[in-house]
């Protein structure tokens, strides 16, 4: 048996298939997998997420910690309760150690600085090892808060149908801009998410997860597990930490550059030097989308043929519910273009796929 997130019994009443996902028993779907991802798409579904890590950066020296930790700049979110960045954490050859999100919540209850990171729960125990050898040279707190649940509500009607189900906090939530969060009592509710949908994600005190669980459930807010997470987040081109990114691929060449703040150019971030130097000689790889219009499944580990160009490989791949057909992310070589002859290996035979921008469907609608 795994760990359990506080809405476990829930998952297991409502027949939840459960399965092992980083230590953590999780349920994959309810049922149906598409229904999960088409409800997404279409109206509202939430998800549980509670097996993130969630951790508290505190003390004077949060912020120049943060500096030298992350590649994006904290200095983003000055004077700003709950603004977020989205940033990777790199290892000093420039590799992508994880990738988190970081809300600023300087001030809160009379504190000195104070931010909070969510990160992969896969790579737990290496950031919380890491982020406390940098902490040595720092006047800050690192500070893992198992107290904490999180969930994310997504899909066009997400924010409707949360105001159903929390009506005292309304008012706050539907003034969100993207990338805020509000910090209403200890909840914190964000204008982010991993589908490529409007919604938010939620921080609670673990006690008070299931109540709010089931009052979106009531409101017609469709429970999903992560195999649904899993297909959204491929249609919209976003990453998926072991897969398009890891310690040792450079955020340059996952399609993160935009992720990477390069000035002031005094901040020396960890990672910095080498990146500068890729940048200077060029990047070899990028990530770019595939489409099969034959029948079959791009997976993982596939190889990608590009005519002229050379090898690849797929990072990510599935059935696609909203385009209807086999999508993935792959990294090839970067002088690769959409239109160039492509073709990936499926047991031994080589189809044609279309190599398209790396984000196929936004806000229910195809891009490609």
């Amino acid at each position: 048996m795994g760990s359990q997130t506080p809405l476990y019994q829930w998952h297991k009443a409502n027949n939840g298939k459960l399965i092992d996902f980083s230590g953590w028993d999780m349920p994959v779907n309810y049922g149906s997998q598409i229904e999960e991802h088409n409800a997404v798409r279409t109206t509202a579904g939430v998800f549980d997420v509670s097996h993130m890590t969630m951790i508290d950066i505190q003390g004077k020296g949060a912020k120049p910690y943060l500096q030298k930790l992350l590649a994006n700049d904290i200095a983003k979110t000055d004077g700003i309760l709950g603004k977020a960045i989205y940033t990777p954490m790199l290892n000093p050859e420039g590799g992508v150690m994880d990738d988190l999100i970081v809300y600023n919540l300087c001030g809160l209850n009379g504190s000195d600085d104070w931010y909070r990171a969510v990160v992969n729960c896969s790579t737990r125990r290496k950031d919380l090892d890491w982020m406390q050898e940098v902490a040595s040279a720092y006047p800050v707190k690192i500070i893992e808060r198992e107290d904490l649940a999180m969930i994310a509500v997504q899909g066009p009607e997400a924010i409707a149908k949360h105001s159903l189900a929390n009506p005292v906090v309304a008012d706050q939530i539907e003034r969100l801009a993207a990338f805020q969060a509000a910090v209403i009592g200890e909840g914190l509710y964000a204008r982010t998410g991993y589908t490529g949908e409007d919604g938010l994600e939620i921080i609670l005190p673990a006690d008070e997860i299931l109540k709010l669980w089931e009052n979106l459930v009531a409101a017609g807010v469709k429970a999903c597990g992560l195999g649904a997470r899993d297909t959204l987040r491929l249609e919209a081109g976003m990453n998926l930490y072991g897969n398009e990114m890891d310690d040792t691929v450079s955020p340059l060449a996952a399609n993160m550059a935009w992720t990477i703040a390069w000035t002031p150019e005094t901040r020396d971030f960890i990672g910095r030097a080498v990146l500068i130097q890729e940048k200077q000689n060029g990047a070899q790889y990028k990530l770019v989308g595939l489409m099969l219009r034959d029948k079959g499944v791009l997976r993982a580990h596939q190889r990608v043929v590009i005519a002229g160009v050379g090898d690849g490989v797929i990072t990510s791949g599935t059935y696609s519910p909203t385009l209807n057909c086999s999508i993935a992310l792959a990294r090839v070589p970067v002088t690769a273009k959409i239109g160039f002859d492509c073709h990936v290996e499926i047991r031994n035979r080589q189809l044609e796929v279309d190599i398209v921008k790396p984000c196929f469907v936004r806000q229910g609608q195809s891009v490609v």
